[in-house]
């Protein structure tokens, strides 16, 4: 795990693929429960008799939205930032889904840090995010996440 405790050792980062979480697989309890809490409860993630017939997938697969929301979550296994007093999620830029996770899938993240700036005192980091599914070479997807801190001084 990597440790960043300010803006110059992120910045010491810029440009470097810095690390990899575990897996974490995704089961259908954890589809069926991000179903509920957003409301998105469409068959190809929740209905596995259908998906089984109907999917080209065959089986059920995870919400798009359930793999990016794993982010902080995997993202805490690959890099530790103290000396924060505030982290803000901040967005998620050039986002491509390269192909579904089935249910059952493990997933872990692949983390490469693009660009710190300083930002008159707060600090935003841009880290492209790729999660990795096992045993397949297509990700399930890319993108660039931007963090903001603020580091304690």
């Amino acid at each position: 795990m990597i440790v960043i405790n300010c803006f110059n050792d992120y910045k010491s980062l810029e440009g470097k693929m810095i690390g990899v979480s575990g897996w974490h697989e995704i089961n259908q309890d954890q589809i069926d429960r991000f179903a509920g809490a957003t409301l998105d409860d469409q068959w190809i993630h929740v209905n596995k008799d259908r998906a089984e017939k109907e999917s080209p997938f065959k089986s059920t697969i995870a919400h798009g939205y359930l793999t990016l929301a794993l982010i902080p979550y995997l993202w805490k296994q690959i890099a530790e930032v103290r000396n924060v007093k505030m982290e803000i999620n901040y967005g998620i830029e050039n986002l491509r889904f390269g192909q579904a996770v089935p249910v059952n899938s493990e997933v872990r993240l692949q983390a490469t840090v693009k660009s710190v700036t300083n930002l008159k005192g707060t600090v935003k980091a841009v880290v492209e995010a790729k999660l990795l599914i096992k045993n397949q070479i297509k990700p399930a997807y890319t993108g660039d996440v931007v963090f903001l801190y603020h580091f304690i001084e």
